[in-house]
């Protein structure tokens, strides 16, 4: 018997995908990775509760959206198929506060030229600088305007699963085991699945939906580390300072600029890691700089934490009087240690890719999903392509046929895992 995945029909799943997808990027789910609580930002709720409904609605009996945000339901499993594994697919449902997420403006473009798409302020879409967008010529996709982000990353993802679900839940034919459909709140702050209900997941290996284009799988990422660095300077009058003042906001830009420009996000790629400054403010006496700490390797770690602390040495050192604190804390591990102890769920994976016919290649996250952290807390979780591509700008766009072709990877492995 054929395998019945192979004869979804495209146009199919993009009516399921693409108003979906439209419906979902106009929520504004910014997150604040300032704030301690979780979520971090009302708009959450509003697509957490909607994606709630929807699920309902769609004859879920099981779903539930917990007191910090996260919803979660079960796909009952197919009749004789109870004691398959329960696999899991999880989903981010904020966006990134590194460009606006508010009053998003998708452009839906049903056959692609090939040309240049002029966006706002100045911006375009260059397929000239972009092969992966010149290779979607004849084919649909979606931008932003260019006035804010789209929020593909992850909404795709979103759409993706609750496609699939919506295909699944009305076709009793594709049998397969119990499935878990996770949606997070707050993934872009780094807080790593704060407050996540770990007792009421039942899964054996989870997927997140989270990545880039087509047949890009991820199986390992980042350690990552964030730094808290507080100056306190010491205060006089500007106009008696001379072999007093201790300047916090300058102690706090000499610190900044001591970080390797060789070891920076721009100047990184591949397994290399990086220091990347992401905040600073302050004033005469008091300066607060916030460092994001990247690497692969846990002693390339230990070895940035260490060169922070001798960088604040010699910031105390250039400025009598002047005090440096480095706080330093972990926000998630590389899950590749564990995810290789446990490969079923990689392995799998693939099996699903070589069925649908997706060509794919591993590459490591140069950051991190939730799937890290759910991989450190014991379920495998190696993350998916969406079809995204420049996440976090305000040149954001996603391919509705690589859309589907994940939509199609979902049903897959959730047939796959069943057998």
């Amino acid at each position: 018997m054929e395998n019945p995945v192979k004869q979804i029909e495209d146009r199919l799943l993009e009516k399921l995908l693409v108003s979906r997808f439209m419906r979902y990027v106009r929520y504004w789910t910014e997150s604040d990775r300032h704030l301690a609580e979780t979520p971090s930002s009302p708009g959450q709720w509003e697509l957490a509760k909607a994606l709630r409904d929807e699920l309902l609605g769609l004859g879920l009996a099981d779903v539930e959206l917990t007191d910090h945000c996260y919803v979660i339901a079960r796909l009952p499993p197919s009749p004789g198929k109870e004691a398959a594994p329960s696999i899991g697919f999880l989903a981010h449902i904020d966006t990134s506060s590194d460009v606006s997420g508010k009053d998003v403006k998708p452009q839906l473009v049903h056959c692609y030229n090939g040309e240049k798409i002029v966006l706002a302020d100045g911006l375009a879409l260059d397929p000239a600088q972009e092969p992966d967008l010149s290779a979607q010529k004849g084919r649909a996709i979606i931008h932003s305007d260019g006035s804010t982000l789209l929020g593909a990353d992850d909404k795709a993802g979103v759409a993706e699963i609750m496609a699939a679900v919506e295909y699944l839940s009305g076709r009793p034919e594709i049998e397969h085991g119990p499935v878990e459909i996770i949606f997070s709140p707050d993934e872009e702050t780094g807080k790593g699945l704060p407050d996540f209900p770990l007792e009421k997941i039942k899964s054996t290996a989870c997927y997140t939906l989270d990545g880039g284009p087509m047949g890009e799988i991820e199986a390992e990422c980042f350690n990552a580390w964030k730094a808290d660095v507080q100056f306190r300077g010491k205060v006089v009058h500007v106009g008696a300072a001379r072999g007093i003042l201790a300047n916090a906001a300058l102690m706090a830009a000499s610190f900044a600029v001591m970080l390797p420009r060789s070891e920076s996000p721009e100047a990184t790629d591949g397994y290399y890691g990086y220091y990347c400054p992401m905040e600073i403010k302050g004033d005469l006496e008091n300066a607060a700089l916030e460092v994001y700490l990247r690497d692969f390797d846990t002693g390339g770690m230990k070895r940035r934490v260490a060169a922070l602390e001798v960088f604040a040495k010699t910031v105390e050192a250039q400025f009598p009087g002047g005090k440096v604190i480095v706080k330093a804390e972990q926000q998630y591990y590389n899950m590749k240690s564990k995810i290789d102890k446990q490969p079923e769920a990689l392995d799998r994976l693939k099996q699903a890719l070589d069925t649908i016919g997706v060509e794919y290649h591993l590459k490591p996250i140069r950051g991190g999903t939730d799937g890290s952290r759910l991989t450190e807390l014991g379920i495998p979780t190696p993350n998916i392509f969406t079809g995204g591509r420049n996440f976090h700008s305000r040149i954001e766009w996603v391919s509705v046929s690589e859309m589907c072709a994940a939509c199609k990877l979902v049903i897959g492995l959730i047939r796959l895992w069943g057998e």
